[in-house]
């Protein structure tokens, strides 16, 4: 056949280039890659590689979530400065604000020149000035706690036997930090850092529940709390807890499989009707030319729209619960 007409030469120099690149990147990861992952395991190992000064990247690194010097929130809307901070973005709220409004002008300035109404307009800008920031924060902020919440119990362990070596509990936090990918690293290194220069080890691992919001932090910070009010084994409780936190991680997970099922069908009982009308109006564009135009459509259509919100709604609770 004539696509099989092909000169060796080239097929042999082709696998020539990718042995070389193979070999290239061998040695980089032989030689290299610990020293760069160590250098940048987490952004506050990252920010102290360029700064030595800890008080300085622990000012920064508040900057960065929201907070002031102190560790205060910036914004007066308290919900809205949680949810930025909670969501572990680092961008700073002015430049937050100034990418939510060239977004917002965009999307407005394409509804106009789609619609070419004031009115969609509008709505488009009002919506992405409002109602689709505080989404996509929830998005990010969902996001960070489940891998926050993957990371904590070898972030549990790690304290553990530190503990059992016989350091405080402020070095054992202080080697989290360093050992840990974000956003436990950074988490537990921020911690660290307020310990140092002056904050109560109760008062800092409040403040860390505080940036975080998992569900899992105030057993780990009622613990310390009593040990260090009244003693104990803390090392123990702590291996407990990681125990107990890794069996509920584990049946979510399970329950998650078991609902796996039920989760497909409620995708596509919602997607169908969207689709047949995607292909029929794709097939045959005219139709739906008869009726469209009607009041009782569009009411009709607004009727199932809303009917089919319901079923959704009911099937995304079957599928979905809390442990």
């Amino acid at each position: 056949m004539a696509w099989l007409d092909f000169d060796t030469q080239y097929l042999f120099l082709a696998f020539i280039g990718i042995s070389a690149f193979l070999v290239f990147e061998a040695v980089y990861l032989l030689f290299f890659q610990n020293a760069s992952y160590r250098n940048s395991i987490n952004r506050r190992i990252q920010l102290l590689r360029d700064e030595p000064n800890r008080e300085g990247v622990l000012i920064q690194l508040r900057k960065e979530r929201g907070l002031n010097r102190g560790g205060d929130y910036r914004l007066p809307v308290e919900y809205l400065n949680r949810l930025i901070l909670q969501s572990g973005l680092s961008l700073g709220i002015g430049k937050l604000a100034l990418y939510v409004a060239i977004v917002a002008v965009v999307a407005a300035a394409a509804m106009h020149v789609l619609k070419g109404q004031p009115l969609y307009s509008g709505l488009t800008l009002l919506f992405f000035l409002t109602a689709a920031p505080v989404l996509w924060l929830k998005f990010l902020r969902g996001r960070r706690q489940k891998k926050f919440g993957a990371q904590f119990p070898d972030a549990l362990d790690i304290i553990v036997r530190s503990l059992r070596a016989g350091h405080p509990v402020p070095v054992a936090i202080t080697m989290v930090g360093r050992e840990m990918p974000d956003p436990c690293g950074s988490e537990f290194g921020i911690v660290a850092d307020e310990v140092t220069y002056g904050a109560d080890l109760e008062m800092a691992m409040r403040n860390l529940y505080f940036r975080v919001g998992q569900e899992d932090l105030p057993l780990f910070v009622t613990a310390i709390a009593i040990q260090g009010s009244t003693g104990g084994n803390l090392s123990e409780i702590l291996e407990n807890l990681s125990a107990v936190i890794r069996l509920r991680f584990k049946m979510r997970r399970k329950v998650r499989a078991l609902a796996s099922e039920g989760r497909a069908s409620a995708m596509i009982l919602a997607s169908l009707p969207i689709m047949l009308f995607g292909i029929i109006h794709l097939v045959s564009p005219e139709y739906y030319s008869s009726v469209w135009y009607h009041d009782i459509t569009k009411m009709a259509l607004a009727g199932a729209g809303a009917w089919m919100g319901v079923g959704i709604f009911i099937m995304h609770r079957m599928v979905n619960f809390r442990i």
